[in-house]
């Protein structure tokens, strides 16, 4: 029998998207419908949530991979609801209309969370800066048509802005995930004749090239660097500044207050700042100022986490708050919300610190080095 691939290119937002992917699964009839959707995205979908321990959040440190994800939600939420339908029903569509005719549904995205953390060790810290800048403005898609959205999906418009920022990451959200679905789709092949798939219009082209060229293991599209390389240049700089403050401590202990002094002002001021405008409550500013200093002399140890379990102690988010996030009909209710700003406060904190780690660094470097230089250079020469 003949083998058939019907991929659906559609608009997330639009309701013509769901007639159509309606009127091509009751027409087709195929034995499986394949949808751009991971198991999490799936599940999300459907409306099941696993219970989110905060703590655990705090924990692995991805504050600013779930800052993303909530706030490219809320965007693609957002003109969701001006152009009067529910983002992701084209996939839910596919999934009802394919259990109606008891085809397969088969989930060919690739994890949404391999994605984002791809996505996040592509940009330097500037791009991260001036991306979350843009995101917090609201100013990433600042007019969308529907001409536009008819070529490709929201997640595509916001790349198509994103590439100004940084150009790799549109290689992350859109080329390396069509050749992951194109190579679950030519899997599926093998034990299917007909398949409908249903995708964002963005990704229709890609995916039909990356099919007609072949797609090897894409074993390498799901590998997540563990960060050794930044641990490691993060080791080196704390080794730095420790041996400083070893230096200074036995060749120029007069100055040993003072250099310790800026670097705890420096250190606490900038982590503080971010807790402040994070709205951060007093108490967890207090803590963010008072940590960083310790904190910034281990890099396994962030001042984030702190101010981050401080604030969740105080404002003692709920899974109805986490509920709400996904909810949110303006940006500033998403501020009010007690997860996302724990979420916001950790990672804002953590800016901080590590700026104030750099900078603190390179001040008393600069300020204090020759002066440490020279009074270890006249003690030695007594030896």
């Amino acid at each position: 029998m003949e083998k058939k691939l019907i991929i659906v290119g559609t608009a997330h937002i639009l309701q013509k998207s769901v007639e159509e992917v309606r009127t091509v699964i009751e027409n087709e009839k195929p034995e499986a419908v394949a949808v751009e959707l991971c198991l999490a995205r799936y599940r999300a979908l459907m409306g099941e949530r696993d219970e989110i321990a905060v703590t655990e959040i705090l924990k692995r440190g991805d504050f600013f991979l779930i800052l993303i994800q909530l706030l490219l939600g809320y965007f693609q939420r957002k003109i969701g609801e001006e152009m009067k339908t529910k983002p992701g029903a084209e996939m839910l569509e596919a999934i009802k209309k394919a259990r109606e005719i008891n085809a397969d549904v088969l989930l060919i995205d690739r994890d949404i969370t391999i994605t984002f953390k791809r996505l996040w060790q592509q940009m330097s810290l500037l791009e991260k800066l001036k991306f979350l800048y843009y995101l917090f403005r609201g100013s990433l898609v600042k007019e969308v048509e529907v001409e536009d959205i008819l070529k490709e999906d929201i997640i595509d418009l916001l790349v198509r802005e994103f590439r100004k920022i940084s150009p790799k990451a549109a290689k992350v959200l859109i080329d390396e995930r069509d050749e992951f679905m194109a190579y679950n789709l030519l899997r599926a092949m093998e034990k299917y004749n007909k398949v409908v798939a249903v995708v964002g219009a963005g990704h229709k082209k890609g995916i039909m090239e990356a099919i007609q060229r072949g797609v090897k293991d894409p074993a390498k599209l799901v590998e997540v660097r563990q960060g050794k390389a930044l641990k490691w240049v993060g080791i080196a700089v704390v080794a730095v500044i420790l041996g400083f403050f070893l230096a200074t401590a036995l060749f120029a202990a007069e100055l040993l207050s003072k250099v310790f002094l800026y670097w705890f002002l420096i250190n606490g001021i900038l982590a503080a700042s971010g807790a402040i405008l994070a709205r951060a409550h007093p108490f967890s500013v207090i803590s963010a100022f008072l940590c960083a200093w310790l904190t910034s002399l281990n890099p396994f140890l962030a001042a984030g986490w702190i101010s981050g379990a401080v604030e969740a102690w105080i404002r003692k988010p709920t899974m109805k708050d986490v509920e709400d996030v996904f909810r949110a009909n303006s940006l500033r209710d998403m501020l009010n919300n007690r997860f996302f700003r724990v979420i916001l406060v950790a990672a804002l904190t953590n800016l901080g610190s590590t700026i104030g780690t750099i900078y603190g660094g390179y001040y008393i470097l600069t300020h204090f080095g020759i002066d440490v230089a020279r009074e270890i250079e006249e003690k030695l020469s007594f030896l």
